[in-house]
């Protein structure tokens, strides 16, 4: 497939078709592009909370500012990060390598107790930032796979992250949405579809030492 035409054909879907749903496979294909997305030391602070219940979503429009994306696209994607990184999620991480990669402690404790006292000289809201940049990342990551795949998205910003936590009983899984993620397929008459796309020149956007 080639790449670039796939991003060429990719555009913030404003209108989608609601009787078009993703496939199973293709949804597994979304999560596990979630999962293998690079983080920051690999900790993998964000989960992905994906919304298919109609029923769910309806009290989420009025909460992202009537965008209706939000019910009609196929499936919502909520991106969110942790409340806090504790020193219990380090441990985890760094015990989740050393079953797999069976790594001695004695090559992996310097790098977890290090990062233990990274996170340690952080305030809250500077962990939750750090998460939050982690989010924008899996965001880019999901949009291009969306891309290759044929699938359509738009990523919305506008929305009020403690309305769609109570909704969706986030802050019960000490989780804070951050971004949002409708996928599912362009409807036949969204005639922003057909808009040629709008870009800087690639002289005005790549500097080359």
């Amino acid at each position: 497939m080639d790449t670039i035409k796939q991003l060429q054909w990719r555009y913030a879907t404003k209108k989608f078709n609601k009787n078009k749903k993703l496939s199973g496979e293709n949804l597994n294909i979304l999560k596990e592009a979630f999962n293998l997305t690079a983080t920051s030391f690999g900790l993998q602070t964000i989960k992905l909370v994906v919304v298919e219940d109609e029923a769910k979503r309806v009290p989420l429009v009025k909460h992202s500012f009537n965008q209706k994306q939000v019910i009609e696209a196929s499936h919502l994607l909520v991106i969110c990060i942790q409340n806090d990184i504790t020193e219990e999620d380090i441990n985890m991480y760094y015990g989740n390598i050393k079953s797999i990669r069976d790594t001695s402690d004695a090559i992996l404790d310097p790098y977890r107790l290090d990062l233990i006292n990274t996170m340690k000289n952080m305030s809250i809201k500077e962990r939750q930032q750090w998460s939050k940049n982690q989010a924008y990342i899996a965001l880019g990551n999901l949009m291009t796979v969306c891309a290759v795949e044929g699938i359509d998205s738009c990523p919305m910003e506008g929305f009020l992250p403690k309305e769609f936590d109570d909704v969706l009983g986030l802050d019960e899984m000490n989780l804070k949405s951050v971004l949002l993620l409708p996928v599912g397929y362009r409807a036949d008459d969204d005639m922003f579809s057909e808009f040629e796309k709008v870009r800087k020149s690639i002289d005005d956007a790549i500097i080359e030492l």
